[in-house]
């Protein structure tokens, strides 16, 4: 079977979904299909490259402005006039039998799928991020998008399936988006456990120069999404009980008003930020941390998080206890620490005890790393998603042969 797979976001970008789409291709290259990646381009990536056992495209592309609806994060989009006759050579050339899309907003899902439409191939899109914002004009945009732009676009291309990856999200494509809801699956995310499976804790306090004191980390890019404003205001309340204590904050920094409210608190001296760091030093760096705290929104658990439990690292998050339905039940201290979405002392309080109880930390620790590998397997996640992929070319050539 040929594959393409098509995402704006594919490394060298980093990033959740540029990880996970670059996963799933190499996966279904090993599982002997042909596979073509569509991405934009970034970051000095080659035009064209081949390895793994797939082949990468990669179109010229600009970057959003940076605006409240970007979060001045930099994303890249391939809408230029000549690349929408690149993406119909492309895609002739290779002649796929279905296309694996990720990211219902982004200008390559739309091109490659007015091909697919024109074509009779059949799609696959997968979810990864809502139109959502913590902000009230950014979200009344953001839902306003939705309606006026990205529901009728999905309505014309009419992917056969929509991979949603958390309860959440079934929720907001059946709320936002005009579609069949037969046709959502829940597939989660998953990770790559074979840099799990053996990791050697890095010393993180010597190699950014911490001291002593009781250290968390902070895992992934600042957005509003993850904005850790509820962090920050916590650590007033941890800070008179642990003076030493302080923050590792490994990302890019996209909205920067933590900063401004750590300024004001006078917290400013506990956070180091060394910024993106690359992903083979990140399970060494989570096992050398006492705990991961990011999540504190209720938007879900991110790969980050999920990265960090897969070290034996605890983490603390806001989410809902259906966060992944009836199959995976949550509970507080198994598989990380829960808190109620914007309840401030309740972080301040679970940050102290986790700093001040080691056997918490250790069993927490654990508990977590078993829930990751019993159930966020990449290779499981990655033959789900193929099977979802065969079945909608089972059909399409079913109706191929009917007409």
């Amino acid at each position: 079977m040929r594959i393409a797979v098509v995402n704006n976001f594919f490394p060298p970008r980093v990033g959740g979904s540029a990880h996970i789409s670059d996963a799933l291709a190499r996966h279904y290259a090993a599982a002997g299909h042909e596979v073509l990646v569509l991405t934009a381009g970034y970051g000095g990536g080659l035009p064209l490259e081949r390895r793994d056992g797939i082949t990468i495209a990669r179109l010229p592309s600009w970057t959003l402005p940076e605006t409240r609806l970007s979060f001045n994060f930099d994303i890249t989009f391939a809408l230029k006039s000549q690349n929408l006759g690149h993406v119909f050579r492309i895609l002739d050339r290779f002649r796929p039998d279905v296309i694996h899309q990720h990211g219902q907003f982004f200008d390559l899902t739309w091109q490659s799928g007015f091909w697919a439409r024109r074509r009779g191939v059949p799609t696959v899109l997968t979810i990864h991020t809502r139109l959502e914002s913590p902000g009230r004009a950014t979200a009344a945009a953001f839902r306003g998008l939705d309606a006026a732009v990205v529901d009728p676009i999905l309505r014309f291309l009419r992917p056969a399936r929509v991979i949603a990856i958390a309860e959440f999200f079934v929720e907001y494509f059946r709320d936002r988006y005009h579609f069949d809801p037969h046709r959502v699956v829940q597939i989660p995310i998953g990770i790559e456990l074979d840099r799990f499976r053996q990791v050697e804790p890095v010393d993180v306090r010597q190699r950014f120069g911490l001291g002593s004191g009781p250290l968390a980390l902070s895992l992934g890019h600042v957005i509003p999404l993850r904005n850790r404003m509820s962090l920050i205001e916590a650590l007033p309340a941890v800070l008179e009980r642990h003076p030493a204590f302080k923050i590792l904050l490994i990302g890019g920094v996209y909205s920067w008003q933590f900063l401004q409210l750590a300024n004001r608190l006078r917290v400013m001296h506990s956070l180091v930020l060394p910024g993106p760091l690359p992903k083979e030093e990140i399970p060494g760096i989570c096992a050398g941390v006492d705990f991961e705290i990011h999540d504190l929104q209720g938007y879900g658990v991110g790969i980050s998080t999920l990265e960090a439990m897969a070290a034996g690292t605890p983490a603390i998050v806001a989410v809902r206890e259906d966060l992944w339905g009836r199959d995976l039940p949550l509970s507080d201290g198994d598989p990380f620490v829960m808190v109620p979405v914007g309840d401030v002392p309740a972080v301040a309080r679970q940050m102290c005890r986790l700093i001040e109880d080691p056997d918490l930390r250790r069993r927490v620790g654990e508990r977590g790393r078993r829930f990751v590998f019993d159930h966020f397997d990449m290779d499981r996640v990655s033959e789900r998603n193929l099977e979802v992929l065969l079945e909608v070319v089972a059909e399409q050539r079913k109706t191929d042969d009917h007409r």
